[in-house]
Formats: structure tokens, C-alpha cells, sequence
């Protein structure tokens, strides 16, 4: 025997090309008008059964994934009749569920196990932990480099303390929230950076994601790092690179030169007869990696003077002259 199908975008009035914020501005506005605390009597029923339906339909659509599958049901279903899973639906989990108290068996078919809390029934369920929160953490080179403490700030979603959570206060919507239950609520975090940490990596803060509901415990807070543009190092890896310009003569007969680390200014030799192009390697200057550190290469730049004071270019003419003859190519 088949489900009855759900028309999701039929519940929340919108269309199937609808946009995020059209499918959340739909779902609000139901919301609103189908809370079954806003209802008594025999409306109430009415109420709870189509605020279920409301929170279903947007617990798929807000979905990116859940959406997706959701639409590639495409033509394989009618209006009205009873919908089974056809065998080639690749991507989809079906279950059988004898759970009626939560979303309809054509959610539980298609995504299993239920969906997160829903505001309208947490009332009977024990605790709920919260949602895992993932932001961005941005970080300067050195800071990645020594790694510490930094103070962040973050804008969260939070239970809402006049209605608890349930978007009605005093019988009517609770105007702290605008009857959605949640509040946003900005907190000051510290946040410990390892040595060395990565572009793109995560840095996870157990219990500091979304707030939990009936006693659950907060959800964890995952941290992406980016790193800022640094102007004068680049990063690959753990690997750094920078470039030193050098004199014509300096190239051409070597020099002691001062070169920039993430620790200071250190003197490196550069040989004889060096190129524009040429990097030279200094072990141990990158970041940190394991127990070791990656390498800083330095990139030489060999700066052709634009103007010369007669001394000099009667030096250059006179170095014409005893190279003159002479082959660039050997």
C-alpha cells in the first residue's frame, strides 16, 4: 500500500521555482496564521494539523538537498492518489515508521528518521540538542602562524526567553520574537587557535552551537578558517613565499641581503650570477606542520635602473665595452 504525496509547495502556497526567501516569507505568514495555540475549540485540531503540515513542507523546501530529492519525484506521482517510491531513485532512503506523532510516512519514506525539532510539539518530547552553527573565523598570516586566543564576536539564533521557544506569548504572538521563537542574540566567544592552522580548515567549539530545547545541551559551533591576503607573503600549504629585489650588481656578484620571515628580518647569502626568477629555499621558515615547520621561498627581483647618474653610466659603457663581442648565449 502507497503514502498519500505530499504537495509541499501546494501546502505553503508558492510556486516550484519559488525562491528561498519567498518559500521562508510563506512559511512565516502560515505559521502565524495556523499556530494552534491561536486557536481553541473545535478550530484547534484544524489548527495542529495544518500547522504540521506547514513545518513539514518547509523543513523539505528550506533544504537544498532534501528540495532536490523532493523535485526529481517529478512526473512520478498524481495529485491525490497514493505515491510509491519508484525502484530507480537513486539518492533516496525509504523506511517503513509506525511513528504518526511526527511528519507524515511520505516524509519518513522519503528522508527517514524524522526531521529536527519542531516548535509546535517539543512540549512532548524530552530533551532536544541543539543545531550545530558553522561560521567563518578570518585570520591574519602571523595569526594563524603563532596560533592563541582571539575574541570573536557571533550573531546566533536563540530560544526566545518570553515565549520559550513557542512564538506565542499571553495568548497572542510574542512581540520579542515577531512569533517566530527565536531571537537574534550576539555573544563574545574566545576561541583558542592552534599554531599553524590551515585556509579552509574548521575549528569546532563543543556546545557553543544553537540552543537545545527542553534542557538539550547546545549544539557545536564550527569555525571555517580564511585567511586574509598578506602583503608581502603568500601561502601554499604550509609552505610561504616572498620576493627581494636585488641590484644589477648584487646579482651579478652575490650580496648579503636582509629577508623578511614570520619571525624577522634574517641575513641570507645570495650567490653569485643569480637570475630574476631564482627562489632560494630557507628550511623551517614556513608554518608550522606536525612537528616541523614548512619552508619560506624567496623569490628574487632584479631591479634595472631607470635613471643613472653620469658616473654610473659611464661605468655601464665602459662594461659594454669589455663585454663587447661577447655572446649572451655562451
Amino acid at each position: 500500500m502507497g503514502v498519500s504525496y505530499q504537495d509541499y509547495y501546494k501546502i505553503l502556497g508558492v510556486s516550484r521555482d519559488a525562491t528561498d526567501r519567498e518559500i521562508k516569507a510563506a512559511y512565516r505568514k502560515l505559521a502565524r496564521k495556523w499556530h494552534p495555540d491561536l486557536h481553541t475549540g473545535k478550530d484547534k485540531a484544524e489548527a495542529e494539523e495544518k500547522f504540521k503540515q506547514i513545518n513539514e513542507a518547509y523543513e523539505v523546501l528550506k533544504d537544498p538537498e532534501k528540495r532536490a530529492k523532493y523535485d526529481r519525484l517529478g512526473a512520478n506521482w498524481q495529485d491525490g492518489q497514493d505515491f510509491r517510491p519508484p525502484p530507480d531513485m537513486e539518492g533516496f532512503h525509504f523506511y517503513s515508521t509506525d511513528d504518526v506523532s511526527g511528519f507524515s510516512d511520505f516524509f519518513e519514506m522519503l528522508f527517514g528518521g524524522g526531521a529536527p525539532f519542531k516548535r509546535a510539539r517539543a512540549a512532548s518530547r524530552g530533551p532536544v540538542r541543539g543545531q550545530d552553527v558553522e561560521s567563518e573565523l578570518e585570520l591574519t598570516l602571523e595569526e594563524a602562524y603563532r596560533g592563541g586566543e582571539k575574541t570573536i564576536q557571533l550573531s546566533t539564533g536563540e530560544i526566545c526567553p518570553a515565549c520559550g521557544g513557542t512564538g506565542v506569548a499571553f495568548d497572542s504572538f510574542c512581540n520579542r520574537c515577531g512569533g517566530v521563537g527565536v531571537t537574534n542574540t550576539t555573544r563574545t566567544l574566545a576561541v583558542k587557535i592552534p599554531p599553524g592552522v590551515k585556509d579552509g580548515s574548521r575549528i569546532r567549539l563543543k556546545g557553543q552551537g544553537g540552543e537545545g530545547l527542553n534542557g538539550g545541551g547546545r549544539g557545536d559551533l564550527y569555525l571555517k578558517i580564511r585567511l586574509l591576503p598578506h602583503p608581502r607573503f603568500t601561502v601554499n600549504g604550509s609552505d610561504i613565499e616572498t620576493e627581494v629585489t636585488l641590484r644589477p650588481e648584487q646579482a651579478v656578484l652575490g650580496a648579503q641581503v636582509k629577508v623578511p620571515t614570520l619571525d624577522g628580518l634574517v641575513s641570507v647569502k645570495v650567490p653569485p650570477g643569480t637570475r630574476t626568477g631564482h627562489k632560494l629555499r630557507l628550511r623551517g621558515k614556513g608554518l608550522p606542520a606536525g612537528e616541523g615547520r614548512g619552508d619560506e621561498y624567496v623569490r628574487i627581483r632584479i631591479d634595472i635602473p631607470d635613471r643613472l647618474t653620469p658616473q654610473e653610466e659611464q661605468l655601464y659603457r665602459q662594461l659594454a665595452a669589455l663585454r663587447e663581442g661577447v655572446s649572451i648565449n655562451g
